[in-house]
């Protein structure tokens, strides 16, 4: 409590807590897969085709919605009772410990929402007129997950979705127009990897969850399958990249191995602790293994 009275309401410090910047490794990474592989796939015709500034705008995007995301994920939770300053887990959040007034953090939802639209209109030029519509539904998704599909049990579809299938694709197709199934599963392959930290976040908050009726999929499983289902993204991830290798990409078939492996150690330390706060330990590693996988995949597709 001594660390909250020193956050002055609505300072730089509490809006920099509140927009999560930690998170936004996750928004990079989908977009450092997508925009490798069209970097490699544009070298067929000389490199012409391929654009740094559509690649630019697509990591803003990113980031843009990621904070805009955290923001409505901050209020709504605070005001239907999911965070509560005295018994939730994980890390402090910006409106339950008050460091954001809430009338102040509804504004700031509005001007990032707008900022992501602004900055994604561009793409349009890159990408065509069904930009305005991925755009537009990532901006729904952005409310809905919150408000509904995160207590439906539905939060990892839309991860696999929104922070894989969409955000690889999307920066792939800015620059070439077309789709492949080296893309596809690429994407998938992100989006498990990405999951992996909702799973640990579900995982710590699971008792907290099912008394708010937030009905996670670890609410419905249960812990062990919660775990289970930890270690099996990783290897799925691995297994779908088995797409790199049939597409003559083989450093970025092995180089995530790297990333399975500390992916199994942080594995074995949820596991380890099972409940309580030291599991944000985890959550940071587990953000830490999303990063390297990103790395790991870029680099291998770039050495050629």
């Amino acid at each position: 409590m001594a660390e909250d009275n020193k956050i002055e309401t609505n300072s730089f410090k509490a809006w920099l807590l509140a927009a999560r910047p930690k998170t936004l490794s996750g928004a990079a990474v989908p977009v450092m897969i997508g925009v490798a592989l069209a970097y490699v796939d544009s070298l067929t015709y000389g490199g012409e085709t391929f654009s740094w500034t559509a690649a630019l705008l697509c990591l803003l995007f990113a980031f843009a919605m990621q904070i805009d995301a955290n923001f409505i994920n901050d209020f709504y939770d605070y005001v239907n009772g999911t965070d509560d300053a005295e018994t939730r887990l994980g890390p402090r959040r910006a409106c339950a410990q008050g460091w954001v007034k809430l009338d102040a953090m509804k504004k700031a939802i509005a001007l990032t929402t707008c900022l992501a639209c602004v900055i994604g209109l561009p793409l349009v030029y890159f990408g065509g007129y069904e930009m305005v519509l991925i755009g537009m539904i990532c901006v729904v998704f952005a409310f809905l997950y919150t408000t509904w599909f995160s207590y439906q049990g539905l939060g990892d579809l839309l991860v696999l979705v929104f922070f894989g299938i969409v955000p690889v694709c999307c920066s792939y197709y800015v620059q070439l127009h077309v789709f492949t199934w080296e893309l596809f599963l690429a994407s998938l392959a992100c989006g498990l990897v990405i999951d992996a930290l909702l799973i640990v976040n579900n995982f710590r908050d699971r008792d907290n969850d099912r008394e708010a009726g937030k009905n996670t999929i670890i609410v419905r499983l249960g812990a062990e399958a919660g775990l289970q289902l930890y270690i099996g993204v990783g290897i799925g991830a691995i297994i779908l990249g088995g797409t790199f290798l049939m597409n003559g990409h083989l450093l970025a078939f092995l180089f995530p191995f790297v990333y399975l492996v500390l992916h199994f150690f942080t594995y074995l330390k949820i596991k380890r602790i099972y409940q309580g706060k030291a599991l944000n330990l985890c959550l940071g590693e587990t953000a830490r293994n999303i990063f390297i996988y990103g790395l790991c995949v870029s680099l291998g597709l770039l050495l050629l």
